[in-house]
């Protein structure tokens, strides 16, 4: 009886009270997923030639860049000093327990490399535009450029061949800059909801699904509020929503067999995982995440792939779609972060997280984080065409 008596408890640690990781880790990994989804959309169309994927290859990148730009802007905002934060790439510590150096390297490179591709991608229009252009715009041509004017043919094959090869080795990059942050999370060993190695795959996964749904959302908004509609390709759409359910089948399949592996197995810790998933998550996991944001989608998408659906069913229906999964991608990252730190270590209790709406890390920072990559975009929409234009069609001979 006082065995029972003590497993009724609701006992938690006084370190396990708060969560320590709140909205902006959150965010984090969401918008490094974006970054990387919208990457593999643009390599498919430059490395493996999928001529459907070609009208939005261009905005792939720019799309991958506007968001790349705030993956280390919730990491900074949570620090206590984030003016220390370039202290962990100058004096890295691999046998630690903390492996954010390893993200540093690979952020790095892998923004060092988006830019230089799209320099080399859209240098041939830039440099036709920077002659239409004056004052400022001229000068902004002119160094993205680096001053050249260099418009013959044998120009624009190197540019394309050098595109292709940063393309070519940026796929890995990209599955690397998401997959390690699942890395992170899978490594934590204290947590029995994060630790699994299947938590890197699950994490790559639902990036290639927030990218792709992203891309397919703002794809059609963007030419709806510029009246532009008629010039989506139907085919386009199509290609990105079989993408899209692709990429989504396989991340919903991993997240299931993770929770079942766990169950079935009765691993350590599992009936803590359990009743997680059944009460405080219950809404956000069961509920939100898999029954409406997942089996839904599921559904439509694969009616979408499968029929030959009107033009205008897959204009209405595909943005639908693609704006749960961001949702759902959302929930995931709530989920496992969240809910990862709710869980007491004692085994016998949770702790209670609600973000408000002022404080450093609340809800109108993290929706302001969310907006500005999204600002960004329309920024540079203002310098870099990001439609596929006539001289992306032209043979060079």
């Amino acid at each position: 009886m006082e065995h029972l008596a003590v497993e009724a408890l609701n006992f938690v640690f006084p370190n396990d009270t708060h969560a320590h990781w709140t909205l902006m880790i959150v965010i984090y990994p969401y918008i490094t997923g974006v970054v990387a989804g919208a990457f593999i959309v643009s390599a498919l169309a430059h490395v493996f030639h999928v001529q459907s994927l070609m009208p939005v290859a261009k905005f792939a990148l720019i799309f991958a860049l506007a968001w790349l730009l705030f993956v280390t802007a919730p990491l900074l905002n949570h620090l206590g000093h984030p003016e220390r934060a370039l202290s962990m790439l100058f004096t890295p510590n691999f046998g630690g327990p903390s492996m954010m150096a390893g993200f540093g390297y690979i952020y790095m490179t892998y923004s060092i490399l988006l830019i230089f591709e799209i320099l080399f991608v859209f240098r041939y229009e830039m440099i036709l535009l920077k002659e239409k252009s004056t004052g400022i715009k001229k000068t902004i041509y002119n160094i993205l450029t680096l001053g050249t004017n260099d418009k013959s043919i044998e120009g624009r094959k190197i540019d394309r061949k050098v595109a292709f090869i940063l393309a070519a080795v940026g796929i890995p990059l990209a599955c690397s800059l998401h997959g390690y942050v699942g890395f992170i999370f899978g490594a934590v060993k204290t947590v029995e909801w994060w630790f699994t190695p299947l938590m890197p795959i699950i994490f790559l996964l639902s990036a290639s699904v927030s990218g792709i749904a992203g891309m397919i959302l703002f794809y059609i908004l963007i030419k709806k509020f510029t009246g532009k509609m008629s010039e989506i390709k139907t085919e386009t759409i199509k290609t990105l929503v079989k993408l899209l359910w692709t990429f989504f089948i396989l991340d919903f399949l991993f997240e299931m067999i993770e929770i079942a592996v766990h169950a079935y197995g009765g691993t350590e810790g599992w009936h803590h995982v359990s009743s997680a998933l059944n009460g405080p998550l219950s809404w956000s996991f069961w509920t939100m995440q898999v029954e409406i944001l997942s089996i839904i989608p599921f559904i439509v998408l694969g009616f979408l792939s499968l029929k030959n659906v009107s033009r205008n069913t897959l204009m209405i229906l595909s943005p639908i779609i693609s704006f749960m999964l961001l949702a759902q991608v959302l929930f995931m990252r709530w989920n496992v972060v969240i809910g990862g730190q709710i869980m007491a270590k004692s085994e016998r209790g949770f702790a209670v997280y609600h973000p408000t709406m002022f404080e450093k890390e609340g809800i109108l920072v993290t929706i302001i984080m969310l907006v500005a990559p999204i600002v960004t975009l329309w920024l540079l929409s203002k310098i870099f065409p990001l439609w596929e234009t006539k001289t992306d069609k032209e043979p060079l001979v």
